[in-house]
């Protein structure tokens, strides 16, 4: 199965969001950072992560008699490139848009699950802004957005520090630039 393939379901988004950051993981905690999915689900989409090469076993021991594995995220399995992006149909980025939206619903239904879901206290935006922009400072938005976002996805877990899912989708809205309200 094609790494793209692979990302297009929401358990195993979620295992891949769960690995981000550098994490090595059993499967047995990833169930535990997944409580609202089977642990039969999640054991079957880490084998299919792990033999699509996007998971990666960081090391090996014996517990109980079994042999337990820790995996990693091998990152640049993990990313849908610009150059696959575009040559996918319109149908597979409506495909890629659900699976998306399905994952980060799930995600925010597990977070208010929780007995300290505090969406409040916890800063949680779901907002959404009309803006308009030219070709050039849309490119220019992106080129900004990237240099405050890149940096802070090669942070590791350590004290202090809470993973959050940063979710930007960005799509024209409305009519034509070409036209105002009214003109027909």
């Amino acid at each position: 199965m094609e790494a793209v393939e692979l990302l297009l379901h929401p358990v195993r988004l979620r295992v891949v969001h769960a690995m981000s950051g550098g994490r090595t993981l059993t499967t047995s905690q990833l169930c535990d950072l997944l409580p609202d999915v089977s642990k039969a689900t999640v054991y079957r989409h880490v084998g299919l992560l792990a033999d699509g090469g996007l998971l990666e076993v960081a090391d090996e021991h014996r517990t109980r008699g079994a042999v337990e594995r820790r995996y990693r995220l091998h990152r640049a399995r993990a990313t849908v490139d610009a150059e696959t992006a575009a040559s996918v149909s319109v149908e597979d980025h409506r495909r890629v848009f659900a699976v998306a939206m399905a994952t980060l619903l799930a995600e925010y239904n597990a977070y208010l699950d929780r007995v300290d879901a505090d969406p409040v206290a916890d800063l949680v935006g779901y907002r959404q802004h009309a803006i308009w922009l030219s070709e050039e400072e849309r490119a220019q938005m992106i080129v900004e957005l990237r240099e405050v976002i890149a940096p802070r996805m090669g942070n590791t877990p350590s004290p202090g520090r809470t993973r959050h899912l940063l979710s930007p989708i960005l799509f024209p809205a409305g009519e034509s630039p070409a036209r105002t309200p009214g003109e027909r």
